[in-house]
């Protein structure tokens, strides 16, 4: 059955190129168009779209009100339009709080040039995000900030690709895929039997649905927190930079975008640049130009790697919510090396991918819900 797309956007061009783009996609149908935020409630109520794109900037009502209206009455995966400008990335964020499952960038040029690569992101970010959204998490997520981000009336008037392994010497180009699983057999709590080893840093990485659950975890550490934290979060590199910005007056530990040579310190988190590769190296990091062989920049699978190598079992990685297998093969040699995993479960992952990816391969010493992960690592790590 083709997945039923609803396009939410003022411009006609706009409208047209998604249209035309995405015909060859058999699998994929447009079942409606909306003009403004307020036909978009209205259509999703009345059409059941299976996914949503959704721009911004749009008369009536904008893309974010709207967002927080359809997320209260009918949660559905919404795929934000965004410009990828510093106030692209901040709007984008403010969605993502309130309930979108991920972003596309708004690339005019893309869309007039069209083509089988522009087709391929947009299709493949529409089935995946299909596939994997859990509406219940995103429900949570979005109920958890309608405080600081109030919806409108109830009742509304009518008017988320799969990483290549890597290894501490070389870069594998082989892509692999990742058979499907029974939800049920993977999404048990599994609690660790003993407590941490002294550790001396905490990496979590995460993609989809990660600036949300990071905002969750983070924003519950004392600002005593002991350890050094690093956060490798799937972005662009005109995104982060907000990211780490918004988390650091957020939280009560200090949070800031990773340069080449910071230093490892406690109660601080560093965020992996958008772009770009982070390495850890004797209580620094080290931040270099991402690489064509590998999918994702940054990479959670060689942060994880770099921490094998320098910190042998003195440091606990932590898989979030997110698309893929990125992180699997880092944590396997973090595993081996004698350090711990942690991973999100299932009922509160927005997509059940990557921490997925962990459970069933055996790396995971708990799988906590995304509420509880907090609370153990103030009690565990010392």
């Amino acid at each position: 059955m083709a997945i039923r797309l609803l396009v939410v956007d003022d411009s006609g061009f706009f409208q047209k190129r998604i249209s035309e783009i995405l015909k060859p996609v058999t699998d994929i149908q447009i079942v409606g168009f909306a003009n403004n935020g307020r036909e978009a409630i209205e259509k999703v109520e009345s059409l059941k779209p299976d996914v949503v794109t959704m721009d911004y900037e749009m008369p009536v009502m904008d893309g974010l009100t709207a967002l927080r209206n359809i997320m209260k009455l009918r949660p559905t995966p919404v795929l934000m339009f965004s410009s990828l400008t510093y106030d692209g990335a901040r709007v984008t964020l403010d969605a993502l709080d309130a309930g979108a499952v991920d972003f596309l960038p708004k690339n005019f040029e893309d869309l007039q040039r069209g083509g089988e690569k522009i087709r391929n992101i947009l299709s493949d970010k529409i089935k995946s995000v299909a596939k994997y959204y859990n509406r219940s998490a995103s429900a949570q997520s979005h109920s958890a900030n309608t405080s600081a981000s109030p919806v409108v009336s109830e009742k509304v008037e009518p008017n988320a690709p799969v990483n290549r392994a890597y290894t501490r010497e070389n870069v594998s180009t082989e892509k692999k895929s990742e058979p499907p699983v029974s939800a049920n057999a993977i999404s048990r709590r599994v609690e660790s039997n003993t407590r941490l080893n002294a550790i001396d840093v905490v990496l979590i990485g995460t993609s989809t649905g990660g600036p949300v659950a990071l905002q969750k975890v983070l924003t519950e550490l004392p600002s005593h927190f002991s350890k050094p934290i690093i956060l490798i979060q799937h972005m662009p590199a005109s995104f982060t930079g907000a990211f780490a910005e918004r988390l650091n007056k957020l939280c009560n530990i200090e949070v800031k975008l990773a340069q080449d040579g910071d230093a490892l310190k406690a109660g601080q988190a560093l965020l992996a640049p958008g772009g770009q590769q982070l390495m850890l190296d004797r209580g620094r990091v080290r931040v270099i130009d991402g690489d064509d062989r590998v999918n994702y920049r940054p990479c959670v699978d060689i942060t994880f790697a770099s921490a094998a190598k320098h910190y042998p079992g003195r440091a606990l990685g932590i898989v979030l919510t997110g698309m893929g297998s990125d992180g699997k093969e880092g944590a396997a040699l973090m595993k081996q090396g004698g350090s711990s995993i942690w991973a999100q479960d299932q009922q509160t992952c927005v997509i059940y991918g990557m921490p997925m990816a962990i459970a069933k391969a055996n790396l995971a010493d708990a799988v906590l819900p995304l509420q509880d992960i907090a609370a153990k690592l103030i009690k565990e790590v010392r």
